[in-house]
């Protein structure tokens, strides 16, 4: 049982900041934050869950069913992530490729203390075995004098190297284009990494950074012990609302010119126009409309949008709605299980481009390319798609991010790279300490 109370704000943005830095003395984190962006599906304007209570962690064989039991036998609010190698308990399928930050494939628990923010009103849910600790905890996240600037430590500019040369991600891409030309696959969305290592990370600051100039809908700060997420996530995986299930995948970028506004303008529109990223887009549409049909009402897959251009502080994407109405009976973990990995990270046909991607990446995306994201009492869910995000391992002090595109059969190889670049700018900028524009 959960003990609820209901406090009306003044300033929400500075009781984000105090939240986040509150929840720092604890092991396990989970912040969202939604940047004040709005749509049909919205929920929240920010969530916090912190100190667990119970937790499920595994590598990925029987990851599914594992956190199918957890879910139905907590039946509470649970956070967490699913890694995209969990991609080897949906299909014979390996990760063998490099791999330093160590994350477990599977990570949930249940949170002791949860704050979610709408409007005007923080609402404060805590487990009977701290309920007695609320008021104290309100005490101390309204006493903003302990929330300044001097909190953050001095960030000092860590350079990122790239695990692939740009010749060799030209050789590689052209490799996936013969592939593609062959008729083994159409599309496949091809990564790299770039990594620092030895170094000592100040994972909120650096998220605090980031956020700030990316702003995204689906922006998230994840802490389990020493593995830190750091996402400026644009993307919805999947979520489920009672027996409506979305997906919004991205396919299609181009940067954004907010010093010329008629220049930002007409970049907007040439992607709205390009047949490439729409046929991209569209693509990866008909995959996920595939993967929702497994668990679907027949006939209930729709497409209210496609193709939709959305422009965000560093880059538009090109954006589609794919819904559908979840079958009777069906568990909720199980369709997360027959939709995963995301269409928009992996390629089409599904598993032959995930096959391929494996043969020429050089380092294991782990939580990359996976979700993060919660389970209401209810069983609904929302989780986002980890893209733009850096991921930290502070006992092996290494810190990693990884970029990638649509590989089709119009792709050019260097145009390619400078798409992986404009994907790649805000975590470098605010990794390598450089100021703000």
């Amino acid at each position: 049982m959960r003990v609820s109370k209901k406090v009306k704000i003044k300033d929400a943005s500075r009781l984000k900041q105090q939240l986040l830095c509150w929840a720092q003395q604890y092991n396990e984190v989970v912040w969202f934050d939604s940047n004040d962006h709005k749509d049909h599906y919205s929920q929240i304007d920010a969530m916090l869950a912190v100190d667990a209570f119970t937790a499920v962690q595994t590598d990925y064989h029987r990851a599914f069913e594992k956190l199918q039991e957890y879910q139905e036998i907590t039946k509470d609010w649970i956070f967490g992530y699913l890694s995209y190698d969990l991609k080897n308990d949906v299909e014979q399928l390996k990760s063998d490729n490099h791999d330093q930050l160590g994350f477990p494939d599977l990570f949930f628990f249940q949170p002791k203390r949860l704050f979610i923010l709408r409007g005007g009103e923080l609402e404060m849910q805590y487990l009977g075995v701290v309920d007695d600790e609320m008021e104290e905890d309100l005490e101390q996240l309204l006493q903003k004098e302990h929330f300044g600037p001097e909190f953050f430590s001095n960030h000092e500019g860590i350079q990122v190297k790239p695990r692939i040369s740009r010749e060799d991600y030209y050789s590689k891409v052209e490799k996936i284009l013969a592939h593609i030309h062959r008729g083994d696959i159409y599309e496949a969305n091809f990564c790299q990494e770039f990594y620092a290592e030895e170094v000592g990370l100040d994972p909120l600051h650096t998220f605090s950074a980031l956020n700030k100039i990316s702003r995204p809908p689906f922006a998230s700060f994840f802490k389990n012990h020493e593995h830190f997420l750091l996402s400026a996530s644009p993307e919805r995986y999947l979520q489920k609302i009672e027996n409506t299930l979305i997906s919004q995948p991205i396919k299609g970028t181009a940067p954004r010119d907010l010093l010329n506004p008629e220049r930002d303008l007409r970049l907007c529109q040439e992607l709205e126009q390009d047949s490439k990223e729409r046929s991209e887009n569209i693509m990866i549409v008909d995959l996920v409309r595939n993967d929702l049909s497994k668990t679907a009402k027949k006939g209930s897959v729709q497409v209210p949008e496609l193709c939709k251009v959305y422009s965000f502080q560093q880059v538009h994407q090109m954006i589609s709605t794919v819904t559908a109405q979840l079958e009777e009976g069906i568990p909720p973990v199980e369709v997360l299980k027959t939709t995963f990995p995301m269409g928009s990270m992996t390629g089409a046909p599904k598993i032959s481009a995930m096959e391929i991607i494996e043969h020429y990446e050089e380092s294991r995306r782990g939580l990359y390319s996976g979700a993060v994201g919660y389970f209401d009492p209810n069983g609904n869910f929302d989780f986002n798609v980890v893209i733009r995000s850096i991921l930290y391992n502070a006992k092996n002090k290494y810190v990693s991010f990884s970029v990638g595109g649509a590989i089709t059969s119009r792709s050019i190889p260097e145009k390619e790279y400078e798409e992986c670049l404009i994907k790649a700018g805000a975590l470098k900028q605010v990794l390598e300490g450089q100021k703000q524009p």
